[in-house]
């Protein structure tokens, strides 16, 4: 596993909605009560920039505003329609986004089917606005990176609950 900073965690892929899930590790077997989100992004498809926010919104509506992190909700929509618009723009395929919210705060992933490694770019002013996810994320997250599959990737990023 590749990472930007510290951190890991489970790959998750499927359904289409709010729940909880676990893969069997002693990990995963400790948060399956913790809600998730789980939700296919189909090719090519920039609606699901707004659903995957508006999902995300109501997972998080759902979990309430961790103790010293008023900002959480907000970072969290940003940098998840980072992921999911990287997603969509630079492959060709589908992608899976999954979030889970738990006691120590807040990951998201997405996992799309192309081998090629995202690349943080610096801004350069009067260039637009694209080639900035991966600079918010970076600038933003308390964790993130790239974990590599047999087939595809995996981008993901954490929020933690109480602010460092």
């Amino acid at each position: 596993m590749e990472r930007q900073a510290r951190g890991g965690g489970p790959t998750a892929t499927g359904a289409f909605s709010v729940d909880t899930a676990g893969d069997g590790t002693d990990e995963v077997a400790e948060r399956e009560a913790e809600p998730q989100l789980r939700r296919r992004l189909g090719r090519a498809d920039l609606r699901a920039v707004p659903e995957a926010r508006r999902a995300l919104r109501e997972l998080l509506g759902r979990w309430g505003r961790p103790p010293g992190r008023s900002d959480l909700p907000d970072i969290a929509e940003l940098l998840t329609s980072e992921l999911v618009t990287n997603a969509i723009v630079h492959t060709d395929h589908d992608a899976v986004l999954t979030a889970t919210v738990g006691p120590r705060g807040l990951r998201v992933e997405v996992r799309d089917f192309v081998a090629r490694r995202p690349r943080v770019r610096t801004p350069v002013p009067d260039e637009g606005t694209g080639g900035r996810g991966l600079f918010l994320v970076e600038s933003l997250a308390d964790d993130w990176g790239v974990r590599p599959h047999e087939v595809g990737k995996s981008v993901w990023f954490e929020l933690q609950a109480r602010a460092a």
